[in-house]
């Protein structure tokens, strides 16, 4: 029994596309016209690579990684297993940080401490490196940020996500005052 088979196909599917979506939120929070459309796609991709090619992977970083080498869902599971698509750039931010944190939750639930910091560690460094790749605002490359305001917000958001830290409404106090993982509707509860 592989890693893989503790979750769903649905639960599997968020996990594997996690790492994606932070790098959507962070690209729908200042898009980058296309010139960094591609770059940023390119820095989700090869942070994606670098993280499950890694020498010494956790069992969740093989798992994730043969399955990158596999056949993947078809367009139509994609599609039924996406959701509602949003209607705007907000939307769009929402609901990949939304997805973050089910799959944050997700890993922590079923698998070791070991591979929850690992995915933990791949989601921020996909979302730094996207926000990273392409200056924002400024005229034909003049000029411009390397990371606007925009997209420090939604960095940090994630990070409260993704991490456990910050004002992150989804968390929950225990008895101890620790804080918990957030299940996947972001409640706390994990039913």
């Amino acid at each position: 029994m592989s890693l893989k088979d503790e979750f769903s196909t649905q639960e599997w599917f968020q996990v594997m596309t996690g790492p994606g979506r932070a790098g959507a939120a962070v690209v729908a929070a200042s898009p980058s016209g296309l010139t960094g459309l591609l770059a940023e796609a390119q820095a989700i991709a090869a942070s994606i690579r670098e993280s499950v090619s890694k020498a010494g992977r956790t069992p969740l970083m093989e798992a994730m990684a043969a399955d990158l080498l596999g056949t993947g869902p078809s367009r139509d599971e994609i599609k039924e297993m996406q959701g509602e698509r949003p209607h705007n750039l907000q939307e769009t931010v929402d609901q990949n940080v939304q997805a973050v944190r089910q799959a944050v939750w997700l890993v922590s639930a079923k698998t070791s401490p070991e591979d929850a910091r690992a995915y933990q560690d791949m989601l921020m460094q996909v979302a730094e490196r996207t926000a990273q790749a392409a200056k924002e605002g400024g005229f034909l490359g003049i000029g411009g940020e390397q990371v606007s305001d925009k997209e420090r917000e939604v960095l940090a958001e994630l990070q409260g996500v993704i991490r456990g830290t910050g004002q992150s409404a989804a968390a929950t106090p225990t008895p101890a005052g620790d804080l918990t993982a957030p299940s996947p509707d972001g409640s706390g509860n994990s039913n």
